[in-house]
């Protein structure tokens, strides 16, 4: 069983009817972590071949996928310490664990895929975004941001990535439809559209899968499966925990998200079943995250500390990567510690450059209002009346 049950040493107090506290075990649902993560080993659904079980890995691209998932690792630890110091503020979701599904898929698309995913997405930030510095300024809140310091955490875009998106499930229905403009304009794109376990539930995903069936889109459907939504785990919250299998007209397959070679094999194979003309697929990643589910959570009371720790010493993707490098001689240990000496000190940097930017000005509160407005608009807080201002005359450099 890929859960088992477990009684903590740990007590928690439940107020008792007579107005009294006692004390009780604390249970947990610990995952059986080398049943849950089994690096090629595909399950599928409506489909009879899935993807491969080999790969090859050349020097280039191995060093590549190792720098930008340690890079990915390096920021969220950069930006837990700033939410830490109070620099970062309200809600902030952290990927660390999970670098592999995100590097992995990206390894796969093309110039013109396009991505939307949920509000962990600090990841894909860094994949698509133009440098790290306009990451970290936009959690921060300043001007220099990706989004001009306006959207924080969840809400931060680039090239081809339509965020970051602050309502559980909302997104899947805008990834359907960005998957649709693919369909009408015929450009030979595909709508990867990422959700985790917590929204998988959503009616609106359903909903989304009957339009993505019904015109055949090309999107590819991604469940990130960190095994636990907010904190409750997977099978206490669904009836059906094998996330592949939601569709009864939409194929699915479930791979290793800890095994980045997994990842880019399940991943292809997606990529050809669409471009094949079969319509959309599910594509179930099982991962892990270590923080808890934002940083107000400490991600304690509902899980064992021992799991964590076990998922970290056994199935840690950049750890996995790196003994997949050095076992086939890729490269040697000091050409990765160079890699990480490189990241260590560019996260650094864009962390410093990004603490001395400043906040947006007072006029942004009136931006993007409105397409068209002859008028000025008055604040409602200063009672003074500033001109309008629209992202195509924004001066970012001001």
């Amino acid at each position: 069983m890929p859960y088992v049950n477990k009684v903590s040493k740990n007590m928690f107090r439940r107020l008792k009817p007579n107005g009294h506290f006692a004390k009780f075990p604390k249970r947990y649902l610990v995952i059986n972590v080398d049943e849950l993560f089994q690096s090629n080993v595909y399950k599928l659904h409506l489909l009879e071949e899935g993807p491969s079980t080999t790969s090859e890995l050349v020097k280039d691209k191995a060093l590549e996928y190792y720098e930008q998932m340690d890079e990915i690792r390096k920021l969220e630890n950069s930006i837990a310490q700033l939410y830490r110091e109070k620099r970062i503020r309200g809600f902030c979701h952290l990927y660390v664990g999970q670098e592999a599904v995100a590097v992995g898929i990206n390894s796969v698309m093309r110039p013109q895929d396009t991505i939307i995913t949920s509000y962990r997405c600090h990841g894909w930030a860094a994949l698509k975004c133009d440098s790290l510095v306009e990451i970290i300024a936009e959690l921060i809140g300043n001007k220099s941001g990706a989004s001009r310091g306006k959207g924080g955490s969840m809400h931060i875009y680039g090239k081809q990535f339509y965020g970051g998106n602050g309502i559980v499930g909302s997104h899947v229905p805008l990834g359907v439809g960005i998957g649709f403009k693919h369909y009408y304009l015929n450009d030979d794109a595909i709508s990867v559209t990422i959700y985790g376990d917590g929204a998988a539930n959503q009616g609106q995903v359903f909903e989304s899968f009957n339009i993505a069936k019904l015109h055949n889109l090309p999107v590819i459907f991604v469940v990130e499966n960190n095994q636990y939504g907010l904190g409750t785990a997977c099978s206490r919250s669904s009836a059906m925990d094998e996330y592949y299998r939601q569709s009864t007209y939409i194929p699915g397959v479930r791979a290793n998200g800890m095994n980045i070679l997994s990842v880019i094999e399940a991943t292809k194979f997606c990529f050809k079943h669409i471009l094949d003309g079969k319509g959309p697929i599910i594509l179930e990643m099982m991962t892990y995250r270590y923080f808890g589910h934002s940083m107000s959570d400490p991600g304690t009371s509902y899980r064992d500390k021992n799991e964590v720790k076990e998922v970290r010493d056994k199935m840690d993707c950049i750890q996995l990567l790196k003994k997949i490098i050095l076992e086939s001689n890729l490269a040697t240990e000091e050409e990765l510690k160079a890699v990480e000496s490189k990241i260590k000190e560019k996260v650094a940097k864009a962390t410093a450059e990004a603490l001395n930017g400043q906040p947006p000005p007072l006029e942004e509160l009136t931006a993007d209002t409105y397409a068209q407005w002859p008028d000025k608009i008055r604040m409602p807080r200063m009672l003074e009346w500033v001109p309008y201002k629209t992202i195509a005359n924004y001066n970012t450099s001001k």
